[in-house]
């Protein structure tokens, strides 16, 4: 592998940052809803600022072209196609027709290799441009003004291996002597509806989505954009955007502009987007004149092929990283645990006791959520409301079915409430107990006193045993109606 030193001239090759987000409505609809006007209005705002930047290229790097095996540039010097986005094929077609600088693309793939990375360029007729490049690109650089490079988010990067790929860019803009506008196209929160919903009804998704939008805004708006990257993992359990690639290209941007805390910020817009959060934000490279502060993570300059470099014990709900199985706090509490699993459709809370496998806490389809067993045990400390049914050498235990059965009812609770709900919604339980003769009427009475009252069906199983030394479990499903 060649010796790559720290990458310099950050600032010669960086001119101008945006943020822009990925639906077409902007693009396609700007007349449908105020918001979406408005978001077009800045997108137009934005164009006129990368071409007063007098950059020569611009890179675009895209939430929706996800990839698995490394990092895809895309060479097609002229990728020409008509695309229909998968969701809001309703709106209409958006005709590309861009202009790619090819000679970039394959000095980036090289220079990444070199830095430890597995990258490799594409230049396939048809190739589809994702819809996040299309929506940048057409209303950012209308008419090709200046050549383009788009490359995939790695599903798997952690913040390491981001971190590398831009040091990666920089290295190949320096060397080319090219000043370049990044944008990185994404939503702020991901939340959408899951209905199609008119135009003027549209709205960010729910309150603590759009107020964790807003302390986003707050902090590029004050040039603080590695505070944001640092801030990141939080963010992504406060707002749900686990899914696919979250806010990895704030660690991107990030590390394009030297993980600096004292740029020039501006919040041109942020609209909702059938219940997403949507924004267009300037981040100029000039200092706002604050004073930066200090870059506390691992600066690496080569990939290693290790995607923890960046992880540790108290860090191990970083979802950018496959689960990882935890120790459980207790020997009496059974199986390792593990970081409840992410997508598009799952509802996880850290209210709830982390799962013994990987699933998640709950999958909502359409107006139904689905529960994965819930126990009693609680979340943080691994404890068993009303002790364990037997200890660490499998010797029986005295416990109270009361107890444990509380516990259960309240974890359903806190599901439900993650996914707006509460128990009224609940329609369907089936309850497993590991001691039917012992346990049922304990367990019934609690019961009746609880999810009795909302009057859901019931179906109650005998089981030998469960994962964790508990006696009682439940199966929930719920009706969300929005």
């Amino acid at each position: 592998m060649a010796c790559v030193a720290p990458s310099g001239g950050i600032g010669l090759s960086v001119v101008a940052s945006f943020v822009v987000p990925v639906h077409p409505h902007p693009m396609l609809a700007p007349e449908s809803n105020e918001g979406y006007g408005r978001l077009r209005a800045a997108f137009e705002e934005a164009a006129a600022r990368i071409e007063a930047s007098g950059a020569d290229l611009l890179i675009v790097y895209s939430t929706t072209w996800p990839s698995i095996i490394g990092h895809q540039i895309q060479a097609d010097p002229n990728p020409v196609w008509n695309l229909v986005d998968h969701d809001f094929h309703e709106l209409g077609t958006m005709h590309y027709d861009f202009q790619i600088d090819a000679d970039f693309a394959h000095a980036w793939r090289d220079s990444a290799e070199e830095r430890g990375l597995t990258a490799r360029t594409v230049n396939y007729h048809g190739f589809p441009i994702d819809v996040g490049s299309v929506v940048s690109l057409s209303l950012l650089n209308p008419g090709n003004r200046i050549p383009a490079v788009i490359v995939s988010s790695n599903v798997y990067a952690n913040r390491a291996e981001t971190t590398v790929l831009a040091k990666s860019c920089l290295d190949a803009a320096a060397a080319a002597g090219k000043k370049v506008a990044v944008v990185a196209a994404m939503s702020l929160s991901n939340r959408m509806f899951t209905r199609r919903i008119e135009p003027e009804e549209d709205r960010i998704h729910s309150l603590k989505d759009d107020e964790w939008n807003r302390k986003i805004l707050q902090f590029l708006e004050e040039g603080r954009l590695e505070d944001v990257g640092q801030l990141s993992r939080t963010i992504h359990h406060q707002i749900r955007v686990q899914k696919v690639v979250a806010f990895k290209p704030m660690w991107f941007l990030s590390a394009m502009n030297d993980h600096r805390n004292d740029l020039t910020g501006e919040v041109l817009a942020y609209e909702a987007l059938h219940g997403a959060g949507g924004a267009v934000i300037h981040l100029d490279p000039a200092s706002n004149g604050r004073g930066d502060k200090e870059y506390d993570e691992e600066n690496v300059e080569v990939f290693g092929g290790d995607r923890n470099v960046l992880d540790t014990e108290s860090e191990q709900h970083d979802t950018d990283a496959a689960p990882a199985a935890q120790p459980a706090p207790t020997s009496n509490s059974g199986p390792a645990l593990w970081d409840p699993v992410e997508g598009e459709d799952a509802v996880n809370t850290d209210t709830a006791p982390k799962p013994v496998g990987a699933y998640p806490h709950a999958r909502r389809v359409g107006d139904m959520l689905y529960l994965s067993g819930v126990g009693p045990r609680q979340p943080g400390t691994n404890a068993i409301p009303g002790g364990p049914i037997h200890d660490g050498n499998g010797q029986p235990l005295d416990y109270d079915i009361k107890a444990q059965t509380r516990a259960v009812v309240q974890n359903v609770e806190r599901v439900l409430k993650e996914a707006g709900g509460s128990l009224e919604n609940v329609v369907d339980v089936t309850s497993f107990l590991v001691d039917m003769d012992r346990d049922f009427a304990g367990y019934n009475e609690v019961w009746a006193d609880t999810l009795g009252k909302v009057g859901p069906t019931r179906t109650t199983l005998a089981i030998r045993s469960l994962p964790t030394p508990i006696a009682v479990e439940m199966k929930v499903v719920a009706h969300l109606p929005q």
